[in-house]
């Protein structure tokens, strides 16, 4: 199969911007709890009412700042509470969104302020400031800083500005409009800042909440976002989630992710799948160093996971796979599941391949994850794969409303309504990147199979030729290495050369685990890169 489109399941929006979302649930439910701020040890949960009040104090500070209909402000800062209130105020407010990754580079900054014409920019600590104002352009008048009290000088400042200008600006935002410029990594040149309007992520998050009830209609529905909202999955996520009535809690510190897991105990997470190999890794590291026997007792719980899950799709499953798949679940399963908040039931990954040993591993257990496929570009997710519609190894079949094909070189093709408006400033690549019949060149090279479910094998320009003329697509290779638990990162490498060889990084934090569970002494890592101990056990994951 080189095509397939998935029908509709909502029509596209003609009316309306993302404001909405919180206008109308504090409107229609003003006491339903829609997020959950951090405080002390748990939680203080934040009403709609509560919730659309914070968004509409901040958006008037901004508008007695001067910030105009389709002014473009940037927020650098990790995942947290204050993300999500100016996200929505900026919208409130009328402006554009320009999000900014925490550890950018002085450079970056530079560009994507200058290129964005941002005219303010929110950092999240005094640090970020710093270094905000040593590349500031002169059209960037304000800097404001979230630990100084962000939202209580906005209040302050927009005290003085009615809830009448406030809804003149709402209503003047369709579906068209401009919401946020989001800017690409850049691997190929300058970062492109990518045109995502409020129809596209509307039409992306209601049709998120249609396909997924397994995810959506869920009593007591929760998430902790964790995954930077300065990119276009996690903020995908933040959306869908206050469409779909789910409460959404942010994580910031990644250190202290198992601890927010417990307290908040989500029901659906979102990650990449680096963070799903590092529980499985860890958790596997972990058992090695405590004894022999409860290392085999965790490798054979693994091992029965993966031969329980891979039976579900054969449609069978013998008596004997389930009593041992019983067993295990108390002696395993059952901790690796509270480990992560105790109610999880499905996942969605994204952003690299997860691949078919851990998608397998996790339904075992007893987590869906649903993979799926998609760029900034596309506002995330094109394809991904449904609980009643699942194949693990693949990315899933189109979301509905979305075209997937297959050009005759392999690059994957995207259509829809989340399929963004073009590069800003950008004519040129907007160009080279669209078809003529209005398809997205992703750069992708993939396969559809008979059943419309698409896998993603590596990236067109990213085909490693060898001096033997052998084409390789690096990724498939990449993601079994980073399987291992000892290897953190790879690149594979080779481009007109008569071998293929691989540049791999160790990974620190299940490192000391690894060292005690094979006998090796603890050492600086400028001496354990030399050990041969060590080499033996990277080379021994090469060899596999």
């Amino acid at each position: 199969m080189n095509e397939m489109t998935i029908p509709a399941l909502v029509p596209a929006a003609t009316e309306g911007n993302l404001t909405n979302l919180v206008a109308e649930r504090a409107w229609f439910e003003p006491e339903r709890v829609v997020l959950s701020r951090p405080l002390g040890e748990g939680w203080q949960p934040v009403t709609a009412r509560e919730f659309e009040t914070e968004v509409r104090t901040a958006a008037k500070g901004l508008i007695a700042a001067g910030i105009q209909i389709g002014d473009r402000v940037a927020i650098m800062s990790r995942t947290r509470y204050e993300w999500t209130i100016l996200d929505f105020a900026i919208w409130y407010a009328g402006g554009v969104v320009v999000p900014v990754y925490d550890t950018s580079s002085a450079e970056q900054i530079d560009w994507i302020l200058n290129d964005s014409g941002a005219v303010g920019i929110i950092v999240e600590t005094p640090t970020l400031r710093e270094l905000v104002e040593t590349v500031r352009p002169a059209h960037t008048r304000h800097v404001w800083t979230m630990t100084d009290g962000v939202l209580d000088i906005l209040t302050v400042s927009g005290a003085h500005i009615g809830d009448d200008e406030i809804d003149r600006r709402r209503n003047a935002l369709v579906p068209d409009t401009l919401a946020t410029l989001i800017y690409t990594s850049g691997t190929t040149g300058r970062p492109k800042g990518c045109i995502i309007t409020h129809g596209n992520l509307m039409a992306e998050v209601d049709t998120l909440v249609k396909a997924v009830p397994e995810v959506f209609d869920v009593p007591d529905a929760s998430t902790l976002i964790f995954l930077p909202l300065a990119h276009v999955f996690g903020r995908l996520i933040q959306v869908a989630m206050l469409r779909g009535e789910v409460t959404i809690g942010h994580c910031p510190n990644p250190a202290a992710l198992l601890k927010d897991l417990g307290s908040f105990k989500p029901t659906f997470l979102l990650a990449v799948p680096r963070v799903f190999e590092k529980v499985f890794n860890g958790s596997a590291a972990k058992a090695h160093e405590a004894s022999p026997v409860k290392g085999k007792i965790f490798d054979r719980a693994a091992a029965t996971a993966i031969a329980y899950s891979e039976a579900l799709d054969h449609g069978h499953v013998s008596i004997g796979l389930t009593i041992k798949h019983g067993l295990f679940d108390k002696l395993v399963y059952s901790k690796l599941r509270h480990a992560m908040g105790g109610r999880v039931t499905h996942a969605i990954s994204g952003g690299a391949a997860l691949g078919s040993r851990l998608g397998h591993f996790y339904r075992g257990i007893g987590l869906i994850i649903l993979e799926g496929y998609g760029l900034t570009e596309t506002t995330a997710g094109s394809t991904l794969n449904l609980p009643s519609a699942l194949k693990i190894g693949s990315v899933g079949r189109p979301l509905p409303g979305t075209g997937a094909r297959i050009e005759s070189d392999g690059e994957v093709l995207l259509k829809g309504p989340h399929v963004f408006a073009g590069y800003w400033n950008n004519d040129a690549a907007t160009s080279e990147a669209m078809t003529t019949d209005g398809w997205f060149r992703t750069g992708d090279i993939g396969e559809l199979d008979s059943e419309g479910y698409l896998r993603i094998t590596g990236r067109k320009k990213e085909l490693i030729v060898t001096a033997g003329g052998k084409n390789v697509a690096p990724a498939l290779l990449e993601d079994r290495l980073r399987a291992n638990p000892i290897i953190s990162q790879c690149v594979v490498v080779g481009d007109n050369k008569p071998y293929i060889g691989a540049l791999i990084t160790l990974d620190q934090d299940a490192l000391p685990q690894i060292l005690a569970a094979n006998n090796i002494e603890a050492a600086p890592m400028s001496e354990l890169l030399e050990n041969s101990d060590v080499r033996a056990l990277v080379q021994k994951a090469v060899n596999a």
